[in-house]
């Protein structure tokens, strides 16, 4: 058996499956497309998560955008964070071009253009289905996290939700919660004392600027109703593909606090409210994060600690999400050992640091015959990655140098006519995009706290009153008896009683001797 045979052999045999299958691309050996080696992905194990890695420009968001594709087509809803901006267009038809029937020529496949069922999100409410969340729904432990707060000051924010469900408080967006937290130091401190204990007023400080910074980058516009229910990510379009959900966040690069409490609350969300599937024929809903290194550099130990949990449990509720990077050491070692799919396009070796890290790369994949891996990795063309996958036995696939197909949407943004035209047509935003202000704790808190001086200026006026023996004073005497009346009074009348004695002669300022001289 010649070299070429026994390697499409190989590579049918590990991309082979039973189940629905779907074909990213085919093998390649010696710089050759070897179109009988098909690379098949099977949505079985869609839901064991992924890696798409690469440098700038070698093609990380076309891959995304042809497995979303994929999956679209299968009924398998999608949610993609559209970090650059550059996958709106997923929702247009792709136009031919020489390079792409190059491509599929020696795919040996046919390039059919074409749309896909959209949904445009957003988190600042610009162009878009308005995604929100009120602060009772993320909950103590979550705020806590994202706050970063230590355990003290974690427990004044759980005695506060506390307090706001034995009460009846709502909290609703981040003025709700803070309107609380400055009634339970000032206020009302005794009456929470009674019950909940002592409350170190450096704790609620500490909580207050932290809740202020993240206000500082737009946390506001998140927070709030009408709060978005996750069952709306997993929609099947009228024609039976997913809708793929694309969350356009390009505004929330310089606000990574914000993008962080997003991505936390979501992925929570999603575990909590989805029931317990198993391995499912095909997911239930496939997440791709679009440059991940933005979570993970700026995420808290608390958050990332958070991310690798519900990483390793989420699956078993038929959801996949698959990070997309430039370096898959941007990549928690605890989060990268869970991805069952790795698409791994060109890495660069600029230095001796970027060696290093293209020889560790190479090492987390598995060992072949056919390449040297290493060196393979510097030499990948733009749309060609090295791929390995989990079968449904859970072992990996061999290793394979793949051409992948192009997109057959558009490989580029929308007109600002055609976001306005799919969100005119949305009844996502509809449903979202109107503000509601429900009564919450603020508007609560704020009416508990007017009545309360009302009525204690009314005792105290009384009570003076029963003191001095007298009734309590009519309005009249009220203003009369009022001290910048008084002085009103007393100025008005020095004006009027200077006006009168200067036109006798006898009121004012007395003449200068000179002055006097001139009569």
């Amino acid at each position: 058996m010649s070299n070429k045979e026994a390697f499409i052999e190989a590579i049918n045999n590990g991309y082979t499956f039973k189940g629905v299958s779907v074909k990213l691309g085919a093998a390649m050996l010696d710089g050759e497309v070897v179109p009988e080696a098909g690379i098949n992905l099977p949505l079985k194990t869609m839901n064991r998560h992924g890696l798409i890695a690469g440098a700038t420009g070698t093609g990380k968001t076309k891959t995304l955008q042809v497995i979303s594709e994929l999956l679209s087509d299968n009924s398998v809803p999608v949610l993609v964070m559209d970090i650059k901006g550059d996958l709106s267009g997923i929702a247009a038809a792709g136009a031919g071009h020489p390079k792409i029937d190059e491509r599929y020529q020696k795919l040996n496949m046919d390039f059919k253009p074409g749309a896909f069922p959209a949904e445009l999100m957003t988190l600042t409410g610009q162009n878009g289905v308005h995604l929100r969340a009120t602060v009772s729904e993320f909950g103590p432990v979550l705020l806590s996290k994202i706050l970063e707060l230590n355990d003290t000051q974690g427990g004044v924010v759980a005695m506060i939700f506390k307090y706001c469900d034995d009460t009846q408080l709502p909290l609703l967006d981040l003025k709700d919660f803070i309107k609380v937290l400055q009634y339970i130091g000032d206020e009302g401190k005794e009456e929470i004392e009674k019950i909940y204990g002592k409350i170190s007023t450096s704790s609620t400080g500490t909580i207050l600027r932290k809740v202020i910074e993240l206000q500082q980058q737009g946390a506001d516009i998140f927070f709030g109703e009408r709060s978005f229910e996750v069952d709306d990510l997993m929609r099947i379009a009228d024609d039976g593909r997913g809708i793929i959900s694309v969350l356009r966040v390009t505004d929330l690069q310089d606000k990574p606090k914000l993008f962080s409490t997003f991505m936390l609350q979501m992925l929570a969300e999603l575990y909590a409210s989805c029931p317990e599937e198993g391995d499912l024929e095909k997911p239930k809903l496939v997440m791709f994060i679009d440059e991940a290194h933005l979570i993970f550099n700026e995420a808290s130990s608390a958050l990332l600690q958070q991310i690798e949990t519900i990483v390793k449990l989420i699956r078993s509720k038929g959801i996949g999400i698959f990070f997309c990077t430039q370096n898959p050491m941007d990549v928690p070692a605890a989060v990268l050992s869970q991805l069952g799919l790795k698409v791994q396009h060109a890495l660069r070796a600029f230095t001796a640091a970027d060696r290093k890290v293209i020889k560790q790369t190479a090492e987390n994949y598995p060992e072949t015959e056919f390449y040297k891996t290493e060196d393979l990795i510097t030499q990948l063309g733009i749309g060609e990655a090295l791929i390995t996958m989990l079968n449904e036995k859970g072992i990996p696939t061999p290793l394979a140098h793949t051409m992948l197909c192009a997109p057959r949407s558009r490989m580029d943004i929308l007109t600002d006519e055609e976001i306005k035209d799919i969100n005119t047509r949305s009844r996502m935003v509809a449903k979202y995009n109107k503000t509601v202000d429900s009564e919450s704790a603020y508007e609560i808190l704020t009416e508990k706290l007017k009545e309360a001086a009302e009525r204690s200026a009314k005792e105290e006026t009384t009570e003076s009153a029963k003191k001095s023996g007298k009734e309590e004073p009519s309005t009249i005497e009220k203003v009369a008896n009022n001290t910048i009346v008084k002085s009103m009074v007393r100025t008005g009348g020095n004006i009027i009683v200077r006006s009168l004695l200067g036109a006798l002669g006898l009121g004012g300022r007395s003449r200068s001797s000179k002055t006097k001289s001139w009569f």
